[in-house]
């Protein structure tokens, strides 16, 4: 119990200081005192007032929030799976949502208006979905887990190559937008768009620690699980509903996020050193959370007035991650 607690307090510390460092680093700096001024509604008409309400805090916020569903996404796949290095963007689920994302703006673009963030989480849905039961087919046909990454990492290769190959076909004013997008980013996040992804998020969020206990059933096999009176045939749809839908949301707003969903959970697992999903659940959002926000610090001070792209930061951080699961992890046979 007192292991939990530290985790989190240093988690929950984390946050706050990642949130901080935040609202006062960029291009303009915004002094803490200020910060804390401009919040509680002083010097509404000032540049900087403009910055930290309308630039920074919705992309804190969605930071935070899409980088705590890309993690519990990634938690959901590995239970489903049983399977440590099952992630959305290495299986490729991420480059699915991507490809659907790209066909539906560049097809509305062209021939409609521009597509309702409602529309583009629907699309990402749809992507991640298709993806998910390709990975799922080919799970059933190879048991190997370093066959089945190779897999999820070539259906991304597909997947992407076909994004690339349907941009051509965007009109110039939207292709430098568009590939901003495909390579992940925050930028350009309204409170409007932060609002919906609360909701999503925070809903599926309470909609897994509701189904912790037949998640903590699941993990430790099906023949366990139906012995605890789990509906196994249900309860995978279920877990391939929730894990799409919160791999759609960062998708739909941020584009494609690498290695978040793979590496945080394993890490968070090990800091927890429990199996006991109600702990898992939540310690694991919130991790995602903040390693997100620290790589979307990152990325846009490090080469500050240039900025990286989200996944660029995250790929780097969490690539070792998972070469290092790769190599410590035994053969089952």
């Amino acid at each position: 119990m007192k292991r939990f607690t530290v985790v989190f307090a240093v988690l929950i510390l984390l946050f706050i200081l990642a949130a901080l460092v935040n609202t006062v680093a960029g291009n303009v700096r915004i002094p803490i005192d200020r910060v804390f001024s401009y919040i509680s509604g002083g010097g509404t008409d000032s540049k900087e007032y403009t910055i930290l309400m309308m630039i920074r805090l919705p992309r804190i916020f969605m930071a935070a929030l899409l980088g705590g569903a890309l993690a519990l996404s990634g938690y959901l796949l590995q239970t489903f799976f049983n399977n440590p290095i099952a992630g959305p963007f290495v299986l490729g689920i991420s480059s699915g949502a991507k490809l659907t994302v790209a066909m539906v703006l560049i097809f509305s673009l062209k021939f409609f208006t521009a597509l309702s963030s409602l529309g583009l989480i629907v699309a990402s849905f749809a992507g991640s979905l298709i993806c998910t039961l390709f990975i799922l087919l080919i799970s059933k046909k190879v048991r190997d887990n370093s066959t089945l990454l190779i897999a999820g990492i070539m259906i991304g290769y597909v997947a992407s190559a076909l994004t690339d190959f349907i941009l051509n076909f965007a009109d110039d004013s939207n292709i430098v937008n568009l590939h901003g997008w495909s390579l992940g980013s925050f930028s350009g996040t309204s409170w409007r768009d932060v609002a919906l992804a609360a909701v999503f998020v925070l809903l599926v969020f309470v909609l897994t620690c509701c189904f912790s206990k037949p998640i903590g059933a699941f993990s430790l096999g099906t023949g366990y699980a139906r012995s605890m009176g789990v509906n196994v045939r249900l309860f995978r749809i279920v877990i391939i509903l929730l894990s799409s839908i919160l791999s759609a949301l960062v998708t739909a707003f941020a584009g494609p996020i690498s290695f978040v969903g793979v590496a945080v959970p394993f890490l968070t697992k090990r800091a927890l050193n429990t199996s006991r999903t109600i702990v898992v659940i939540p310690a694991v959002f919130l991790s995602g959370a903040v390693f997100v926000m620290i790589c979307d610090l990152i990325a846009r001070t490090v080469f500050s007035p240039v900025e990286l792209s989200i996944s660029t930061v995250t790929g780097i951080i969490g690539a070792p991650v998972v070469i290092f699961m790769l190599i410590g992890r035994r053969d089952p046979s």
